[in-house]
């Protein structure tokens, strides 16, 4: 039977999700900052799985306790546990939130507030919760696998930029140390307290009994997921600059394009991917949490636990926020508490009581907020090389693309000026990004950068460095562009020997555009950054010479030689 009927869903619609609520919370959370990574936190992550399966069954024999709460704990004892929940329910949703509102704006949508994307969230994922369990389950059937496979096709995409070098770099900065690897597997073991929420839901599982062979393969496909990026994310980045990411999942994204680069800003789809669970989680946290205010005889949550999780989400008191405490909540007070609790009901748990619960998150609505970006493809400007220079004290930045006549507000360029460049400067890079949004009516987008050259003042002077803290904080910027390096960006920018063809891919050609022995190894942007946090100097870059005839690539293997 492909779907369960009389609101009951089947074992793997159960088991998707699972995956579909954790997945994007454990790839953008759980990894960032070096949390877990390292020997200690791969081993401590698989000792956490093993622990969890174990849990697991704990979990399948405390379904009837949990089926009435006000029986088996009493009305005042029922009345705690709920309250005990919800706040677990309304702080988990507020740091979701937070989490929304910093990566989707950063990564997905421009030019929206982040408060405002949080609020439409909300407003989403807690329609609807008086509907049936069905739903929920037809939701995770159909789009579960989908998620999942674009996360793994992800993850292969981003092998093929993996460096043994790098990994070793994490091997030898890191040792198996007993306290680091208590920490790192508590820490997992606090990522997956949600699932102490099973209980919940079991008794709309068909064929009960047996439910915790999907618990149990949900809880190892997230496992496998995690070890496996603890394994690629060193081996992309290099331990060093690992450590300082925040959500090391996002320029990961960047940098996954297909095979040729067929298409540009593919990372948007694998964002799309983690939006939809985050929201899929979002709407399950809602659903349980009503579920559990009328079992335990409290208020309907059908919209205030929503509220309250805004609001919580927003609330930052002495500038001190939601994600600054939420792990130290999980830690001390939600996972020990459930233990608590979870045998206490064990002990007495005598009969269970099947009820109709209404909750399921009307998620078609999420197409608001699906978009690529608030502004319109034909208002936005597409550079496809981008130069950097340093004179006098002042930066240059040079934008280049096929046809800037029309976006510079020219119908016909003057005599003597280069419509093919566009041009501006200043004392610190912030007052060119000023300058431009003061004089220009499109939109910059960087989303299509294909090369970048430096100037040779810009590297002698040491300003390249405050050059890659820019384009570190320019969120759509792939981290695949080639970098080179010429006695003058502009004159490279406006080089017209590639026919119509723009210097962006002109370059992007020389390097890719040859048969398996041909070609030559371009130097990245991800290159460069690993470097940069390695060891705190700049990547060795090609150098570009242009005449008027030709453009030549001179790397530095050909110097030496």
């Amino acid at each position: 039977m492909k779907y369960a009927e009389n609101n009951r869903i089947s074992h793997r619609q159960m088991y998707r999700q699972i995956v579909l609520t954790f997945l994007a919370p454990f790839l953008l959370c759980v990894l960032g900052e070096g949390k877990i990574l390292g020997r200690s936190g791969i081993v401590g992550t698989l000792t956490a799985v093993a622990l969890l399966l174990f849990y697991v069954i704990f979990l399948i024999r405390l379904a009837p306790g949990y089926g009435d709460l006000i029986k088996t704990a009493g009305g005042f004892g029922a009345r705690v546990i709920g309250v005990f929940f919800g706040a677990y329910v309304i702080l988990t949703a507020a740091y979701l939130l937070s989490v929304l509102e910093e990566v989707v704006p950063a990564s997905l949508i421009t030019g929206v507030p982040g408060k405002l994307i949080s609020f439409l969230a909300v407003a989403v994922c807690s329609f609807g919760t008086h509907r049936g369990m069905q739903r929920r389950g037809r939701m995770a059937e159909v789009s579960g696998g989908l998620l999942l496979g674009g996360v793994l096709i992800m993850m292969l995409l981003c092998l093929g930029q993996s460096r043994i070098s790098y990994l070793e770099e994490m091997t030898s900065a890191t040792v198996l140390d007993g306290r680091e690897f208590l920490r790192c597997g508590y820490g997992v073991l606090c990522a997956f307290s949600g699932i102490g929420l099973l209980p919940f839901l079991l008794e709309y599982v068909k064929k009960e009994g047996s439910a915790w062979k999907p618990a149990a393969g949900g809880i190892l496909t997230l496992g496998g997921l995690l070890a496996g990026m603890q394994l690629l994310l060193p081996a992309v980045f290099g331990w060093e600059r690992l450590k300082q990411e925040a959500y090391p999942v996002l320029p990961l994204l960047a940098g996954a394009d297909l095979p040729g680069n067929v298409l540009a800003r593919f990372d948007v789809l694998w964002m799309g991917f983690l939006l939809y669970s985050l929201l899929f989680a979002l709407g399950s946290l809602f659903h349980y949490g009503h579920q559990i205010m009328e079992r335990s005889g409290l208020i309907s949550g059908r919209w205030w636990m929503a509220a309250a999780a805004y609001a919580l989400s927003v609330w930052e008191p002495a500038g001190a926020g939601i994600e600054d405490y939420f792990g130290r909540y999980l830690g001390y007070v939600f996972v020990p508490g459930l233990l608590a609790i979870q045998v206490i009901l064990m002990m007495k748990s005598r009969s269970r009581r099947k009820k109709k619960i209404a909750a399921v998150s009307a998620l078609l609505s999420m197409l608001l907020l699906a978009g690529c970006s608030a502004v319109e493809p034909e208002k936005r400007m597409y550079p496809l090389a981008l130069g950097a220079d340093w004179e006098a004290g002042n930066y240059s930045l040079i934008y280049g693309m096929p046809d800037l006549s029309q976006a510079t507000g020219q119908e016909k360029p003057e005599e003597g000026s280069d419509p093919s460049v566009l041009s501006f400067d200043g004392e610190a890079l912030s007052d060119i990004d000023r300058e431009y949004n003061l004089s220009q009516d499109k939109y910059l987008d960087l989303g299509h950068l294909q090369v970048i050259v430096l100037g040779r003042s810009l590297l002698e002077s040491g300003c390249w460095e405050n050059v890659l803290r820019y384009l570190k904080e320019e969120p759509f910027v792939g981290e695949n562009v080639y970098l080179f390096w010429a006695e003058d960006p502009e004159k490279v920018l406006a080089w017209k020997g590639g026919g119509n063809t723009s210097v962006g891919e002109y370059l992007t050609g020389l390097l890719e555009n040859r048969t398996t022995g041909q070609q030559k190894r371009g130097v990245t942007l991800r290159q460069v950054y690993h470097r940069y946090y390695e060891d705190g100097i700049l990547e060795e870059l090609p150098e570009l010479e242009v005449s008027r005839e030709r453009m030549k690539v001179i790397f530095p293997e050909d110097e030496a030689a």
